[in-house]
């Protein structure tokens, strides 16, 4: 009997066989995932040049001269009117500007904005921390409780606690997000009948240059009704979402065998259908996090919250081209680099995708 046989005579394979199988698999796994990540990184990479393309003509088409507009109400002579355009670079051809301002773009130079006379940068970095707070708070709360909501909604569908989620969600998902605000600011700063303006009708402070903890609580005092208002108007997407992913794997064999085999109803939900229906809601979840950097304009225009919806808000009423083009790109960036992130970890919660 040789050491490829068991002592009844069944064949079995060389030592090390099912080693080196395990070894080819696991390659193959990773060859996999490696092929799939490239082809969205060159994806990823593509949509960013399409980003700095877009961004540079679709504002060429906005009506009025930023020159004009920025002289406005100062007696100005066509001399020195000359002179801003050259200054700017708007004497120059269209193919021209295009080039420069890509060559720039890609070093990292989003330009030097026409009103406020400063790098595009500095103002992005300096608008962007109140954007981050305002706007990631507002994203973890709403996916969060997308999520809860969506979830218990599906496994009791058709229960009357289903149909008002669902009916609350649908009508705040179809509510104006400026309206939703402004009516907020009409009923919780100003005061209607009995109820008396309890938080501030815009800004992130009160100016009273308090430190410490008294900023802390001055500053979540103006969160409350901005963050309010991207919640209500946030979470009904993530919940319906949520809500229909779980309820095609509702009827799934899995679950049945789960169940079988003596699992709680709540086990079976947790471990086994909620997995599986996290797909389309991780990418609703991730381009939630792009909207963290991209802010809200209407709300931080409504709310007067010193972000960057504010400062794109601005740049629009000039209009001032490298403000608006440099905040473009960096909107868009977030959204692309938040949908290769989901792309990249797909196959980690599937390993179906990406085969």
């Amino acid at each position: 009997m040789t050491t490829a046989s068991t002592s009844a005579g069944v064949a079995r394979p060389p030592e090390g066989t099912a080693g080196r199988a395990a070894d080819g698999a696991a390659q193959g796994t990773v060859g996999a995932y490696l092929r799939h990540a490239a082809g969205k990184l060159g994806g990823a990479a593509v949509s960013l040049l399409a980003v700095l393309v877009t961004s540079f003509f679709l504002f060429r088409i906005i009506p009025g001269d930023p020159v004009k507009a920025m002289t406005h109400g100062v007696p100005t002579s066509a001399e020195q009117l000359a002179t801003l355009r050259r200054q700017f670079g708007l004497d120059l051809p269209l193919w021209q500007q295009f080039t420069d301002y890509c060559a720039k773009a890609l070093t990292g130079d989003l330009g030097m904005s026409y009103q406020f006379r400063a790098p595009v940068g500095e103002l992005i970095a300096q608008k962007l921390p109140a954007t981050l707070l305002l706007t990631g708070v507002a994203v973890l709360l709403y996916s969060a409780l997308g999520l809860w909501l969506g979830t218990r909604s599906a496994w009791r569908h058709g229960s009357l606690g289903d149909r008002l989620n669902t009916g609350v969600a649908l009508t705040l998902w179809s509510v104006p997000s400026f309206w939703l605000g402004l009516l907020l600011i009409i009923v919780f700063s100003v005061g209607v009948g009995p109820v008396p303006g309890l938080f501030p009708t815009g800004g992130m402070e009160s100016g009273s240059g308090a430190t410490g903890f008294a900023y802390a609580a001055d500053v979540a005092h103006h969160m409350v009704l901005p963050v309010v208002t991207l919640v209500a108007v946030g979470y009904a997407q993530t919940l319906l979402v949520m809500r229909a992913s779980l309820l095609d794997e509702m009827g799934g064999d899995y679950l049945t065998t789960a169940r079988a085999k003596g699992l709680r109803d709540d086990a079976v939900r947790r471990r086994h259908a909620v997995p599986n229906a996290l797909l389309p809601t991780v990418t609703m979840v991730f381009i939630n996090l792009g909207h963290v950097a991209a802010g809200s304009i209407l709300v931080e225009t409504v709310f007067s919250w010193p972000g960057l919806g504010g400062l794109f808000y601005q740049a629009l009423s000039v209009p001032d081209l490298p403000l608006v083009q440099g905040l473009f790109v960096v909107f868009a960036g977030a959204m692309i680099v938040m949908n290769l992130l989901a792309d990249l970890l797909y196959p980690l919660l599937d390993p179906r995708v990406g085969r």
